[in-house]
């Protein structure tokens, strides 16, 4: 029964928050970066983090550093959507959002392995905000992590409390109405996109603590390989890399292959998808196991980015 009235309540404050967005003009407007050719009403990933209070509270308030960090980030992030601040402002409270998740699961490692955990847990949040970049793809994709997460929480070995899953599941689902179509209704806009990814960090991290998991990883593989060799690209061009553009392999699979953002979003999903269940299969291997399948899936994606970049390359290329 709570189950279904929080899924209502989710609902309704998603549809009051469209409407107030639609009446104070929280708008996106198109650009020659961007991915969309109408002005849409931005933020409405800020359901993800609506679904993180109502857990808090009605979990009698479990994971209060996950809480307190998110709620520090998604304030800065809708601020940021509203008129955008600058590195300065916004890169110390990442680093203090990732801190607050990190600390939530556990900081029983060595100083220098922490600063680097964070290191790449702060990396791992702009990864996921510059993934943001078409319909539908930042909710499939977080749906199958999470719906994978519930389901292995629920089979296998409980990890983290299931409600926090499910609350997480159900507004991914209702941004899904808004968000997966040919013309969306809202896009996620940062106070979306990097809650959901501090989220995410506790949620992959704890995963890999408590299960002691190295392949914990490739929960989180397509994004990483994309979003870190598309910035190796971007250093090799000689481009700024905090300047917008459209140099990520789903990007390009829009505009080159002309594929439709929710086909683009079905593949990557797809993709991880089969990732999670190596991840199914292998966790329990021993920890040598797990690394060697880890690094092994991690060079096959990367060899498929590089062959799709090559291929779309030489595709625009010919058209021109």
């Amino acid at each position: 029964m709570i189950y279904i009235l929080v899924f209502i309540v989710l609902a309704i404050l998603s549809f009051i928050y469209y409407k107030l967005a639609d009446r104070f003009n929280i708008i996106d407007k198109p650009n020659h970066r961007s991915s969309h050719t109408q002005i849409t009403i931005r933020g409405g990933g800020i359901i993800f983090y609506i679904a993180l209070v109502i857990y808090f509270i009605t979990s009698g308030f479990l994971y209060p550093y996950l809480f307190i960090g998110t709620t520090i980030i998604a304030l800065v992030s809708f601020v940021d959507d509203l008129k955008p601040l600058p590195p300065s402002v916004r890169l110390p409270v990442q680093f203090i959002a990732a801190a607050m998740a990190i600390y939530q699961v556990s900081i029983d490692f060595p100083v220098l392995s922490l600063i680097l955990l964070l290191i790449v847990g702060v990396g791992f949040i702009n990864a996921y905000n510059f993934m943001d970049g078409i319909n539908a793809l930042t909710g499939v994709y977080s749906i199958i992590i999470v719906g994978f997460l519930y389901f292995f929480n629920s089979k296998e070995i409980s990890f983290v409390d299931p409600d926090l899953l499910m609350y997480l599941l159900f507004s991914l689902v209702i941004f899904g109405y808004y968000n997966f179509r040919k013309k969306a209704l809202f896009f996620s806009g940062d106070v979306g996109s990097i809650s959901i990814a501090v989220i995410m960090l506790f949620l992959v991290y704890k995963f890999y603590v408590v299960l002691n998991a190295p392949v914990a990883l490739l929960l989180v593989a397509v994004y990483g390989v994309d979003s870190v060799l598309t910035i190796v690209r971007r250093i090799k061009m000689k481009e700024k890399i905090s300047e917008a553009h459209r140099h990520h392999l789903y990007q390009m699979f829009v505009d080159s292959k002309k594929y439709s953002h929710i086909k683009t979003s079905l593949i990557y999903g797809g993709t991880q998808l089969l990732c999670c269940v190596i991840v199914y299969y292998t966790y329990s291997l021993e920890m040598w196991t797990q690394i060697l399948i880890t690094l092994t899936t991690l060079v096959f994606l990367a060899l498929s980015y590089f062959l799709l970049v090559r291929y779309f390359l030489n595709l625009r290329s010919r058209t021109i």
